[in-house]
C-alpha cells in the first residue's frame, strides 16, 4: 500500500496573518494511505471539511491540523501507516487518525495507535466520516460562516482531475480466510444506483473523462437490496451491477470495472464490454489455481472452469484485457502446487497480474492454518512467479504493436505525454509513452499507432496532436 498524492509536504514556510486582513480559514492537511475505497472515504472527508470552509493544506507546516487515513489490511501497510502517523505528528502535531487501522479486531489497531503515538487527538475507523468531522471541530473550530460554494462540483478528489474512483458499495459479504475486511467495514452494504448514477454524472460535469468503478466486491452490487428498485432519471431500474454498467455506459465517459469476484453472472458484463457500453478490461482477483489452496482460502475452486471462462470471454470480446491478483506462499501450500499456479498463468495468459507473498493479518483465520510457508520462501515463489508473468506480459504486449489505439493522457512530456489506452488502468498497470513532437493536454484523448513494447509499457506515436472532444462510445477507438 502507498501514500496517496494527498499527503502533506515539508515547508518552511508557517501560515501567517499580515496585520489588518482578516484571518485565513483554518487549515487541514491530509495524508490518504491504502487502497482506492479508502481514497474515496478521504474524499468524502475532505469535500464536507472544503463545503465546511476549511482550507486544505499541501503541507505539513502550513495546516493547523493533520488527518492520516490509514490501512491496516497487511502488516507492512499497518506498518507504513504507523510511520506516517508519526511523521505527520513530528512535522506537525496536531494529528487525527482515521481509516482501517482503528478498526483492527477489539479495538486493538486503536489501542496500537495511541501506545506509539499517545500525543494523536483521536482515532476512528474507516467510513466514519461525522466522527472525524467531529474531531476536526473539536480541536479546529470550523470557520464562522461556511461558504457551501467553495465546494467544487463533484466534490474534493485526491486523484487527476480527468479520472475518479467511484465506489458504489461498503463491506463484503466473503469469508476469505486471508482477509478481515468484513470485520473492518462490515457487511455488503451497496448504494441506491439513483445515487451512484448522479454522483457518477456530477463528476463527468466536473471534468472526468475516467469512472473506475470500485468496492470490495464489485459483481455483489445490489445483492443485499434483493435488487430493489430505484430511479434514474424518473425512470424504474434495478439495483444491480448489470444495470449499473449500463447506466454508467451512457455518460459518455470511459467506465472500468474494478474488484469482480467471478461470479456466473460476470459472463453478462463481458456481453456490455462487447458491446462497448464499458471499457474490455476485467479486474478479477482469482488468488490461486491449486483446488486445495483454494478451499483453505475459501474461494472458488472449479480452476478448469475458470479457464473455460476466460477462453469464452475472450471469444465474446476479443481484446478483452484480463488483470488478476495472487498470493504466493499461503500456509501449506506445497512446491508442486504453486507449480501448478505457475501452469495456470502459463495457460490463461493474463494480461496484467499482480502478487503478494502471504502475510498474516491479525484476526485472520488463515493464521491458524498449519504448515506455514518460511517468509524467503514465500518471497521466492513471488518473485518467481512475476519473473514469469514479466514474459507473458511482454508477449501480450508485443502483440500489440502496429495496432491503434484510443490513449487518454494522464501527463503531458515536453515532446508528447504519457498515458493509457483501455487496457491499463491508472498506478496499478502499465502505461503508454506517447510521442507528439508537442506536450499533450493531460485529460484529453488522442488516437495512437503502437509502435513498441517492453514488459510493462507501450511506445506509440500520436496520430491527432490536436486530440479528440470525447472517447468513442464507451472509450473504444
Amino acid at each position: 500500500m502507498s501514500a496517496r498524492p494527498a499527503r502533506p509536504t515539508r515547508s518552511a514556510q508557517g501560515r501567517t496573518t499580515p496585520r489588518g486582513r482578516s484571518r485565513q480559514p483554518p487549515s487541514v492537511g491530509f495524508v490518504s494511505l491504502g487502497c482506492p475505497k479508502a481514497l474515496v472515504d478521504s474524499e468524502r472527508i475532505l469535500s464536507r471539511l472544503r463545503a465546511e470552509g476549511y482550507a486544505v493544506s499541501p503541507s505539513y507546516a502550513e495546516a493547523d491540523l493533520v488527518i492520516v487515513n490509514t490501512c491496516g489490511f497487511i502488516d507492512a501497510a499497518v506498518e507504513e501507516s504507523l510511520q506516517a502517523i508519526g511523521e505527520a505528528l513530528s512535522e506537525n502535531g496536531k494529528v487525527i487518525v482515521t481509516g482501517c487501522l482503528g478498526a483492527r479486531a477489539d479495538g486493538e489497531g486503536q489501542s496500537l495507535v495511541k501506545r506509539l503515538h499517545p500525543a494523536v487527538l483521536a482515532v476512528t475507523g474507516p467510513q466514519q466520516t461525522e466522527q472525524v468531522l467531529g474531531a476536526v471541530h473539536e480541536h479546529l473550530p470550523r470557520p464562522h460562516e461556511p461558504f457551501f460554494d467553495l465546494l467544487p462540483p463533484g466534490g474534493l478528489k485526491l486523484t487527476p482531475r480527468h479520472y475518479a474512483y467511484l465506489k458504489i458499495a461498503e463491506g463484503c459479504n466473503q469469508s476469505c480466510t486471508f482477509c478481515v475486511i468484513p470485520s473492518m467495514r462490515g457487511k455488503l452494504a451497496s448504494r441506491p444506483i439513483g445515487e451512484v448514477v448522479r454522483e457518477a454524472g456530477q463528476l463527468i460535469e466536473a471534468g472526468v473523462r475516467e469512472l473506475l468503478v470500485v468496492s470490495q466486491d464489485t459483481g455483489a452490487y445490489g445483492v443485499d437490496l434483493r435488487s430493489r428498485i430505484d430511479f434514474v432519471d424518473g425512470r424504474p431500474v434495478k439495483t444491480r451491477i448489470k444495470e449499473l454498467a449500463l447506466e454508467l455506459g451512457r455518460l459518455g465517459a470511459w467506465v472500468r470495472l474494478h474488484y469482480l469476484y467471478p461470479y456466473p453472472h460476470v459472463d453478462e458484463l463481458i456481453d456490455l464490454m462487447a458491446s462497448a457500453c464499458v471499457l474490455p478490461y476485467v479486474d478479477v482477483p482469482l488468488q490461486h489455481a491449486h483446488p486445495r489452496i483454494l478451499g483453505l482460502m475459501r474461494r472458488p475452486a472449479k480452476v478448469e472452469r475458470t479457464i473455460e471462462r476466460i477462453r469464452a470471454w475472450r471469444r465474446s470480446c476479443p481484446g478483452l484485457a484480463i488483470r488478476s491478483t495472487f498470493i504466493a506462499g499461503f500456509p501449506g501450500e506445497t512446491e508442486a502446487e504453486f507449480e501448478d499456479l505457475i501452469c495456470f498463468l502459463q495457460e490463461a495468459q493474463l494480461d496484467r497480474v499482480g502478487c503478494f507473498a502471504y502475510s498474516p493479518v491479525q484476526g485472520a483465520e488463515a493464521n491458524g492454518l498449519p504448515d506455514p510457508v518460511p517468509e524467503d520462501v514465500r518471497e521466492s515463489r513471488r518473485a518467481r512467479l512475476m519473473q514469469v508473468q514479466a514474459g507473458i506480459s511482454a508477449r501480450r504486449l508485443a502483440a500489440r504493436v502496429g495496432a491503434v489505439d484510443r490513449v487518454l493522457v494522464d501527463s503531458s512530456t515536453p515532446d508528447g505525454g504519457i498515458g493509457r489506452t483501455a487496457s491499463e488502468a491508472p498506478e496499478i498497470d502499465g502505461v503508454v509513452h506517447l510521442a507528439a513532437g508537442i506536450s499533450l493536454k493531460p485529460g484529453s484523448f488522442y488516437d495512437a499507432r503502437i509502435v513498441g513494447s517492453d514488459e510493462h509499457d507501450l511506445f506509440a506515436e500520436c496520430l491527432n496532436p490536436g486530440g479528440l472532444q470525447e472517447p468513442a462510445k464507451g472509450g473504444l477507438a
